[in-house]
């Protein structure tokens, strides 16, 4: 059974406890669609794609959130760019040798660093840095929280195979802060016992399960509010304005030359793979367009 890609949240009513649940199986194959990743750095954008999509439901704001990781292995860069629409893309940077590497974190990333940026369209903007010292990604979205003394939170992330494809989903559980309902103590408790339950889910069952489903095996003992579900799609900010924007920058000989050595210049997106292609006489023009903006 394919499941749509969305995020559900939900929320314990009698503790101070909410969570959230994505599953991006079609992001996921969407990101992966026009590249072509050995399967360790699959794994890692798939990791990647869901810890992201768990952090941008976190933010209480209309604004950007970017997760990269960055090391001095054979993968050098993994990155997935979301919104607060849920709007996702992702891309990685690696070189031959990650074939001979092995698939754990560290093998492919080498000594790094997780930089997580958030970007509100309004008010400042907020950068977060953690060594990548965990095992899993899990681990090391762990250790930002940790670190960066926010209320307690914990993620899930599976990712794997579903009918031969590359398929995605996570959750995460966060603790309130306390109030004359739940106190610290009580809100501390019972989030661990639920994110016991929660290590418990399977990859399969997050592939396919319907959510309430899922919320229902989980804490059939608990009383669970599931709200209306968020849709999540791969969407690519990319466009031929944005590289026009680039060309100008350019110097003239920069420019010219590289007309000269192809007849045209042919700028391929790295997230999508699409292409946008200007000739002499589209550089001319946005040329001429550029300067009479001057004035």
């Amino acid at each position: 059974m394919s499941k749509k890609d969305a995020l559900s949240r939900f929320l314990f009513e009698k503790s101070a406890v909410r969570g959230e649940l994505v599953t991006v199986t079609e992001t996921y194959q969407s990101i992966l669609e026009n590249h072509h990743y050995p399967e360790p750095v699959q794994h890692l954008l798939g990791d990647l794609l869901v810890a992201t999509s768990l952090l941008t439901a976190t933010l209480k704001f209309d604004g950007d959130i970017t997760v990269q990781l960055q090391g001095d292995g054979p993968v050098r860069l993994v990155v997935i760019n979301g919104n607060n629409e849920q709007q996702m893309r992702g891309v990685a940077r690696f070189s031959d040798d990650v074939k001979a590497a092995g698939s754990s974190l560290k093998e492919m990333m080498g000594n790094g660093f997780m930089v997580i940026t958030i970007t509100p369209k309004k008010g400042e903007r907020y950068q977060g840095i953690v060594a990548l010292d965990g095992e899993t990604i899990e681990a090391c979205i762990d250790n930002y929280f940790n670190q960066s003394e926010q209320l307690p939170t914990r993620v899930f992330i599976r990712t794997g195979l579903q009918d031969g494809k590359a398929a995605g989903a996570g959750m995460l559980l966060q603790a309130l802060p306390a109030s004359a309902e739940h106190s610290a103590d009580e809100t501390a408790e019972h989030f661990e016992l639920l994110t016991q339950l929660t290590h418990t889910i399977k990859a399969q069952e997050l592939f396919t399960l319907d959510t309430k489903e899922i919320l229902h095996r989980l804490y059939h003992e608990e009383d669970v509010t599931l709200y209306d579900p968020q849709p999540i799609a791969f969407h690519c900010t990319c466009s031929r304005k944005r590289c026009e924007d680039t060309l100008v920058t350019l110097s003239k000989e920069d420019v010219a030359h590289l007309l000269q050595e192809q007849g045209k210049i042919d700028m391929e997106c790295e997230y999508c793979g699409a292409h946008y292609i200007f000739t002499e006489e589209d550089i001319n023009n946005i040329n001429k367009l550029s300067s009479s903006n001057l004035y």
